[in-house]
């Protein structure tokens, strides 16, 4: 199968799930289909997939997530010891670990197409991670509390890890200091995760800004102040990563990690 034979197989496939699809065409469009394909995954449930649906649908992420452009560390330039700053899609660095800014449910964002960091983690990732993340969430019992962090296998990411964490949302844009303590916690949570299970690179997003509402410049103070002293505190080498998508992010992390 070539790219276009896997990805019209994939939309029939998940198509066949649900009856309410069956008069639905499928674009001749690549882009459109594309994008169809990416609904189909956001708003599917956690359920097993056949092993021949896993296998074509690797190898199609695998080959996309390539053509996408794949980030080696090597490739971002070192601001201080063991810690970088980059901009672009955390879905592309080839690291231990890539942080993802989850809700309390995590298993994913169900709305097609957003392009929170959620959605696209587990839209190149592939359907496995939500299943994974369903079952460990029901194992647990419970909602994931906000602060803390669990890790998972990042399947068809470069990454070889996904550390999922809940962060605060700012209702109202009222900061108050338990957003902060709740941020720091993420921080540092994920830090703990990442040396518990000997991962030598993480590549933070900016955790809680965006649609949770947490001021850019104090999120990027904690998370900066808070990696810097767990570094300290615990003499550990994992290389940091800072990763920002917009510009006004990159330029609070550039004057803040170059002023220390």
């Amino acid at each position: 199968m070539n790219q276009s034979e896997r990805r019209r197989y994939l939309i029939q496939e998940l198509m066949k799930e649900n009856p309410q699809y069956n008069n639905l065409q499928i674009p001749s469009n690549k882009e459109e289909q594309k994008q169809l394909l990416r609904s189909l995954m956001n708003i599917r449930f956690a359920s097993p997939i056949s092993d021949e649906f896993a296998q074509i649908q690797d190898e199609y992420l695998r080959e996309e997530n390539q053509n996408r452009g794949i980030v080696q560390l090597e490739d971002l330039t070192e601001i201080k010891k063991d810690i970088y700053l980059w901009q672009g899609d955390i879905t592309r660095l080839k690291v231990s670990a890539i942080v993802n800014a989850a809700n309390s449910g995590m298993t994913g964002c169900y709305q097609p197409c957003h392009n929170c960091i959620d959605n696209c983690i587990h839209t190149y990732a592939g359907i496995q991670l939500r299943n994974y993340c369903n079952t460990m969430m029901k194992k647990q019992g419970h909602e994931e509390s906000t602060g803390q962090a669990k890790i998972t296998p990042a399947y068809n990411l470069p990454a070889d890890y996904v550390i999922h964490t809940v962060g605060p949302i700012v209702h109202g844009g009222f900061l108050q200091k338990r957003h902060e303590k709740l941020l720091e916690s993420c921080y540092r949570s994920c830090l703990e995760i990442a040396e518990e299970n000997k991962l030598t690179s993480i590549a933070f997003c900016c955790i809680s800004t965006g649609v949770f509402m947490f001021p850019n410049e104090r999120a990027a103070e904690i998370a900066v102040k808070t990696v810097q002293k767990f570094k300290e505190e615990t003499n550990s080498q994992i290389k940091v990563i800072f990763n920002v998508f917009k510009d006004e992010d990159l330029e609070i992390y550039w004057r803040l990690l170059c002023a220390k």
